[in-house]
């Protein structure tokens, strides 16, 4: 491989293997060599068989000299020789080029008719549009497959831009102007700035914003032209571009201003003074090589401020050698009108005192404090003042050998005298920079913030995606379309659980058997009984679990999605007669899976309950730690149902006697009652009946539940079950 072995004749050879390959790879192209000879270094269909004509399949024949088709290496356009391209080199040099030009790419390939059609139209365009500044690069698919493969170019034909490293493809017809626009369309939008009489002042005034040179071309033409935006892309991170009509009204006064001959195309240059250009070209035809020979003398102001640790770079590069030494004057000074004066005396004696070794540069102490402190050590002299330091720098670590004036600078003449005296002795003593210190790099003042950045970037992965969506291959397209229809399946599956676990959150399935109802009245009623016999339990019992700190977490804590603990609160003196109660009244309920149904001691855990019912709105009166009967409050016969996936709970209040509908001290009903009295069985006893008379409406309270017509309160979560 030519990139990896040095030989001058690797070249070739690499050449040689890969048309052999070709060749072997192909059966078409395997049996025309085995017929023809080497189709790409002989005359392959030549004259020497059979005198021009050549026989394919039987009975066919062409002339080839009529129709001139290139198939051939040997025939292949020597023009497109000088734009091919290799992997390394486009991955090494035209990339990172692209962020200075744009690139027109074109893969192609041999026996190609497509290829041979757009020739005529490639070739005029690649030569115009790298006469005004764009880059023009070729891709052979057969010898560069790797290359090809990388610019996504799946098929021959195919044309594509290439700028700041983003790919983007050609789908119009191949002619003239859809070219030249593609190539215009991939440059920003805000390159050149249109200007008028209203805002040429604005506009040349912004030097001081973003520390660039401002250039304008007056030219008669209604459009930019399309070398103007190359230009103001290639030199976007030195200058400020703007473009004049002269032809359109509204542009006289700015045409007077500067002496503008409306019949020739003019470029001027301002700087610090918008007064005056800096400097002035004008040519009856701009070339690139004139413009670009214009540009590169004037980049940076005269007295350029340093923003950025590039700029400082490239304005004090370090030295190479004694005769290029460059030295820096650096006005080290603060924002406002206090430094206004200083600031115009230091840049009339830069104007005066300009050379190729000297550049004059001033810095902001408040926005580079650290570069700042290096260099004037924090001294009392130059606190709320300006300063001149001469340097130079020794290394790209940071170090730099400097002087500063004795005084702080106020531009008077006699700070003038001393600091030309300075530089005069300095072309002849470079001793005279005797202090050397190391200097951070410098803050990037005018970088965008990350938010900026951020949004910017979205925009362009939307704009790539949205143009992938419509244009690219669908090969390519498969993981994005993949990842995409995944997010999706999992974020409705999500939702469609989600709604299902809170509709068995509140309330229970209904029951499938439906034609066990005989009217819609009956389905309507709301009476006990009738709901009780379409929830069969599954078991002769009602299964009873004491809540402890061991299974609190699994019952409670971890309880699945829709399930709920019934818990009933008791002390150990009813503990029977509560708990066979309770059984009574939640039986017919059992037949819910959603549903689980505790006890808990309040001997053991009064504190928790206690600390439940204080998020309980409406609640019994929770007594405080001063209350005298604070460990007497009776909360036997209370049950909760708790939630313990969504947090919260709803709550019973015991039945008491002389409330709506209750009988004080009915144990069962009273035909049981009298019944048991007549076998000569006690029925139950005056504080037996009280007890179990507090979940007299317990089973009433449990329709609720269901239905999810109860108050719920919420708790940030769970306390510990000590």
């Amino acid at each position: 491989h030519p990139d990896k072995n040095k030989d001058p004749g690797a070249e070739d050879k690499f050449i040689q293997i890969s048309k052999a390959y070709e060749i072997l790879s192909n059966e078409e192209k395997r049996a025309n060599f085995d017929r023809y000879g080497d189709a790409g270094e002989s005359q392959g269909f030549s004259q020497h068989q059979h005198r021009q004509f050549h026989r394919f399949h039987d009975g066919f024949y062409f002339d080839e000299s009529f129709f001139h088709f290139p198939f051939n290496s040997e025939r292949r356009d020597t023009s497109d020789e000088k734009y091919l391209l290799h992997f390394s080199h486009y991955i090494n040099e035209i990339v990172p080029d692209s962020f200075k030009k744009p690139y027109l790419i074109k893969i192609t390939s041999d026996w190609c008719f497509s290829c041979i059609h757009i020739e005529p139209v490639w070739k005029e365009v690649a030569q115009e549009l790298e006469a005004l500044g764009a880059g023009i690069g070729v891709v052979h698919a057969g010898y560069e497959r790797r290359l090809a493969h990388h610019l996504g170019a799946h098929s021959t034909p195919t044309l594509l831009g290439l700028i700041n490293g983003k790919i983007t493809f050609f789908h119009n017809a191949v002619v003239r102007e859809n070219l030249r626009q593609f190539v215009e369309n991939l440059l920003p939008g805000n390159l050149v700035e249109k200007i008028t009489d209203k805002n040429y002042i604005r506009f040349l005034s912004d030097w001081r914003k973003d520390n660039k040179p401002h250039v304008l071309l007056f030219d008669h033409m209604p459009v930019v032209p399309l070398l103007y935006k190359l230009t103001a892309f290639a030199y976007r991170d030195y200058l400020s571009f703007g473009y004049v009509y002269v032809g359109l009204r509204g542009t006289e006064e700015l045409s007077s201003q500067y002496n503008i001959n409306v019949y020739t195309p003019t470029m001027m240059i301002f700087k610090e003074h918008i007064d005056r250009p800096a400097d002035v070209v004008q040519a009856r035809e701009m070339k690139k090589q004139l413009i670009d020979d214009f540009l590169s003398q004037n980049k940076f102001l005269m007295v350029a401020r340093l923003t950025s640790q590039r700029l400082f770079q490239e304005l004090c590069p370090v030295k190479k050698s004694h005769r290029q030494r460059k030295h820096c004057v650096v006005l080290l000074t603060g924002e406002g009108e206090k430094f206004a004066e200083a600031y115009e005396a230091f840049l009339t004696f830069a104007v005066a005192n300009t050379k190729d070794t000297l550049k004059f540069v001033h810095i902001y102490n408040e926005r580079q404090p650290e570069f700042a402190d290096a260099l004037l050590m924090d001294e009392e002299k130059y606190r709320g003042r300006s300063a001149v330091v001469i340097l130079e720098r020794r290394n790209n670590a940071g170090k730099i050998a400097y002087k500063a004036l004795e005084e702080a600078w106020q531009g008077s003449k006699e700070d003038n005298f001393i600091l030309l005296d300075l530089l005069d002795q300095l072309r002849t003593d470079p001793g005279l920079l005797s202090s050397e210190t190391v200097v951070a790099d410098l803050n990037d003042e005018l970088a965008p913030i990350f938010l900026i950045r951020w949004f910017y970037s979205t925009l362009d992965y939307i704009s790539d995606c949205w143009d992938s969506l419509f244009h690219s291959n669908w090969r390519e397209m498969m993981p994005l379309l993949s990842l995409l229809f995944s997010a999706l399946f999992i974020l409705f599956g999500t939702v469609i659980v989600q709604a299902f676990s809170d509709s068995s959150d509140t309330r229970d399935s209904q029951p499938s058997e439906k034609e066990e109802t005989a009217t819609k009245t009956e389905k309507n009623d709301v009476s006990f009984s009738k709901e009780s016999n379409s929830r069969i339990p599954k078991k002769g019992f009602v299964e009873v679990t004491e809540l402890t700190d061991i299974n609190y977490t699994s019952n409670l804590v971890r309880l699945r999605p829709g399930h709920m603990n019934v818990v009933l609160i008791l002390s150990n003196s009813t503990k029977t007669p509560l708990l066979q109660k309770f059984a009574l009244e939640v039986y017919t309920f059992t037949g819910s899976s959603s549903l689980h149904f505790s006890f808990l001691s309040l001997d053991k855990h009064r504190e928790w309950l206690e600390y439940l019912l204080e998020f309980a709105q409406d609640a019994a009166p929770i007594p405080n730690q001063y209350d005298k009967h604070f460990l007497e409050r009776d909360y036997t016969g209370y049950v909760l149902a708790l939630n313990g996936h969504k947090k919260y709970f709803c709550l019973f209040k015991p039945h008491r006697s002389g409330d709506e509908g209750g009988t004080l001290g009915s144990c069962e009903d009273y035909d049981a009652s009298l019944h048991a009295e007549a076998r000569g069985k006690p029925s139950c006893s005056p504080g037996s009946r009280s007890i179990k008379n507090k979940l007299h409406k317990l089973s009433f309270w449990m329709e609720r539940l269901l239905e999810g017509s109860l108050q719920r309160f919420y708790i940030p979560s769970w306390p510990a079950l000590d």
